[in-house]
């Protein structure tokens, strides 16, 4: 199927890799469809792509890629709406916040990540709340 973006341009997806958000991606709950681009197998980074909305696109990034703590305990509710029953099957990401001016100024949302199940395409951003973790983690060390 063919989506249009305002970013990427026009681009061909796989149907059967479109995620469902169950739990919708705070302050856009009207869209629940998006497809995890991965646009050059050498970036860090990969792109969450609406399908609905051709300008609504986060990039996102594994935490533990980076060898950060980070543990994460999934309240039943969570587990039941994204029909979880492998952790095998997970897949943990966190939306970067990029400033235009300053990327090297770019933080990380550990407080809310989004959860996706590959093995039905289930996903949702979930908070975390009472873990302690910020909303705006660096990634990058100042010098």
């Amino acid at each position: 199927m063919k989506i249009n973006t305002t970013r990427f341009g026009e681009l061909e997806v796989d149907e059967n890799r479109i995620f469902d958000f169950e739990l919708p991606i705070i302050g856009f709950n009207e869209f629940t469809k998006f497809i995890m681009l991965d646009l050059s197998k050498d970036k860090f980074f990969k792109w969450l792509q609406s399908v609905e909305e051709p300008s609504l696109a986060f990039p996102v990034v594994s935490v533990f890629s980076l060898g950060v703590d980070y543990s994460i305990d999934l309240p039943d509710d969570v587990v039941e709406k994204l029909q979880i029953d492998d952790v095998e099957n997970l897949l943990v990401m966190n939306i970067a916040s990029i400033p235009q001016e300053n990327p090297q100024g770019t933080t990380l949302n550990l407080l809310a990540p989004i959860i996706f199940n590959l093995g039905n395409l289930k996903a949702g951003q979930v908070i975390l709340s009472g873990s302690g973790y910020d909303v705006s983690f660096p990634l990058f060390k100042k010098a």
